[in-house]
């Protein structure tokens, strides 16, 4: 039953479930205990042990009945009994001797149904079928069972049979080639239920990876659907950030052994060190203000920043989010009141369709917002950087660059185009402690972590 185990938890992990190590040792104890034989006994144990939140528990749930069902083996029409009125029928043993020690024909001809189905789930085993990925790979997978079953061994019984002078040698090849049928049914339902396991998220994650860099300044936009599932890989993506800077910070909080005020401490113990005192780090949270250009070019990408920097909630002290066309508007409160995912509509009803001005842009938040910068604040650009040839405020520019601890921009644009028609991209980079093309996920991504690294504990 090890190897069962073993199987349920890939299976768990391939449906989003996670499963560290010692929770893995953790769920072998919980069926050590409670055994196989009372399935919803097995099933709450297991779940309690292995899901942490409510979401997994969903996920659980489903892997657990795919997993541990077993769908009703169907025979066909039952043998017919020998009688006036019954087909003669011709036995193995007159087919041959190597037909007559075939297992699997004898269960056919039995109508062992459980028999027939714990041959499957054994030949299953044998060909590896857990170890599927791809949908495309359930034809072959069905083929390799199948021959693990002695489905060709099956075959020549039936050829044999069909050449026998004997009149009953066609009747015993019916009921095995329908006995065939059953069988290759019932292996095709077993490889899809083991496509279902293993292989149907890693399709999603085939797909959401496809997605993490497609261009998000694609012609033709992003399909809705497509739109969708970029929202969801997104916040995963922030989710995982999250987790990774969360555990960072809390092993910051334990440091390490402050040995001069253990050892002052233990005096009152006689020098035995019943408290240890570990030294103290302090770790900040970053401040992250947002300024992001929803002109028609770059609208999507700065959707997607917005959602990737909103979910940050658990590891941003603060997040100032402004968007800009021609004026600046903050958009903090359009983001608590409309979400993320309507939080662009909204803007671009506001300030959207107007000629792009970096220059404009830069004096309204200079004029309302300059002072909210300080040197734990983070400066995030997303734009362009094409101001249709008006002034682009470098004073400014400089100014928040001397502010803020960093400035980064993020560009849509390849490099190669920084320096053409009307983009003061160039004009830009000395007031830029990094510039960066950001026009997929994956990008946006790797930048995101860079900014959370520099507040590693000092």
């Amino acid at each position: 039953m090890q190897h069962q185990m073993e199987d349920f938890i890939r299976a768990l992990r391939a449906a989003d479930v996670g499963v560290s190590p010692a929770e893995a040792i953790d769920a072998h104890e919980a069926v050590a205990r409670v055994g196989y034989a009372d399935r919803e006994l097995l099933k709450d144990a297991l779940c309690a042990t292995l899901a942490k939140s409510e979401e997994e528990v969903a996920r659980f749930d489903r892997a657990f009945d795919n997993f541990f069902a077993r769908s009703a083996f169907d025979m066909g029409e039952p043998p017919p009994q020998q009688g006036q009125d019954s087909e003669p029928e011709a036995k193995l043993e007159d087919v041959s001797e190597e037909a007559a020690g075939s297992q699997i024909a004898q269960m056919i001809l039995q109508g062992d149904a459980n028999g027939l189905a714990q041959a499957i789930e054994k030949a299953g085993q044998e060909a590896q079928v857990s170890e599927i990925r791809l949908s495309t790979q359930k034809s072959r997978l069905t083929r390799r069972l199948l021959d693990e079953l002695g489905i060709t061994e099956i075959e020549k019984i039936i050829a044999q049979a069909r050449k026998l002078e004997d009149p009953g040698g066609e009747g015993l090849a019916k009921r095995l080639e329908a006995g065939k049928r059953a069988l290759t049914a019932e292996a095709q339902r077993y490889v899809q239920r083991q496509h279902d396991l293993y292989a149907a998220e890693s399709g999603r994650q085939l797909r959401e990876e496809l997605l993490a860099r497609k261009a998000l300044n694609a012609e033709g936009g992003i399909d809705p659907v497509d739109l969708q599932m970029m929202q969801a890989v997104v916040r995963k993506m922030a989710k995982r950030l999250a987790d990774r800077y969360s555990r960072r910070r809390n092993r910051a909080r334990k440091g390490h052994l402050d040995v001069r005020r253990t050892l002052r401490q233990s005096m009152a113990y006689g020098g035995v060190p019943f408290n240890v005192v570990w030294k103290t780090e302090r770790v900040d949270k970053p401040k992250i203000v947002a300024i992001c250009d929803v002109s028609k070019s770059v609208a999507a990408a700065a959707q997607f920043l917005l959602t990737f920097l909103y979910s940050l909630n658990e590891v941003v002290d603060r997040l100032d989010a402004f968007a800009f066309s021609g004026r600046m508007i903050p958009v903090n409160q359009i983001l608590d009141e409309h979400g993320v995912d309507k939080a662009i509509l909204e803007v671009l009803k506001r300030i959207g369709f107007q000629q792009t001005d970096y220059g404009k842009a830069l004096e309204d938040f200079a004029a309302n917002h300059l002072d909210s910068l300080d040197r734990h604040t983070t400066v995030i650009f997303l734009g362009d950087a094409r101001s249709n040839y008006a002034d682009p405020r470098l004073d400014i520019m400089r100014t928040i660059h001397e502010r803020s601890r960093s400035v980064i921009w993020l560009n849509p644009e390849p490099e190669s185009y920084w320096s053409q028609g009307d983009s003061v991209m160039t004009r830009y980079l000395p007031f830029c402690h990094l510039a960066k093309t950001c026009n997929t996920l994956d990008q946006l991504e790797r930048i995101i972590e860079d900014v959370l690294r520099q507040y590693v504990p000092h």
